[in-house]
């Protein structure tokens, strides 16, 4: 008999944060734990979610501001994890169609960046959605992106 298969993704209540879980995929070798590390997500109403990225060390430019690869990252894999927490809609099999961003302000790496994602549209297959990146008060881009749900 062959061991199960440990579980891709993980999303569950984060004992630290409450009201927010913890999102994240099994293995630390992968993109999203390697590259921007766990992340945390909630549902802020029916069509709008919040993921926030913890700032780390290899997150930083030169001039001690956020990546802008770091910053396209998030807003990619926030797309998924909005479409998750808001429609429960799965996270493996799902691809991102394609994704406009506008960098309007340089992020503060040393401050949580905050990626606020509005679901404007979901049909059987598709995800339009809409989102800003934040610090607080300050903004640090604009999207609008589409996600193809798997195949059911």
């Amino acid at each position: 008999m062959s061991e199960a298969a440990p579980a891709f993704f993980h999303c569950a209540p984060h004992p630290d944060h409450p009201g927010w879980q913890l999102y994240q995929l099994s293995g630390p070798e992968r993109y999203n734990r390697a590259v921007l590390g766990d992340l945390l997500v909630r549902a802020e109403d029916d069509s709008h979610a919040r993921v926030r990225l913890a700032p780390q060390p290899w997150h930083a430019n030169s001039t001690g501001r956020y990546h802008g690869g770091i910053t396209l990252g998030l807003i990619d894999v926030a797309l998924f994890a909005a479409m998750y927490v808001l429609r429960a809609v799965p996270v493996s099999g799902s691809v991102t169609v394609d994704m406009q961003t506008q960098f309007i302000g340089a992020g503060d790496a040393a401050r949580a960046l905050d990626c606020v994602v509005e679901l404007l549209r979901e049909t059987r297959r598709m995800g339009f959605l809409r989102g800003l990146v934040v610090q607080a008060d300050d903004l640090v881009a604009s999207f609008t992106a589409t996600v193809r749900k798997p195949q059911s």
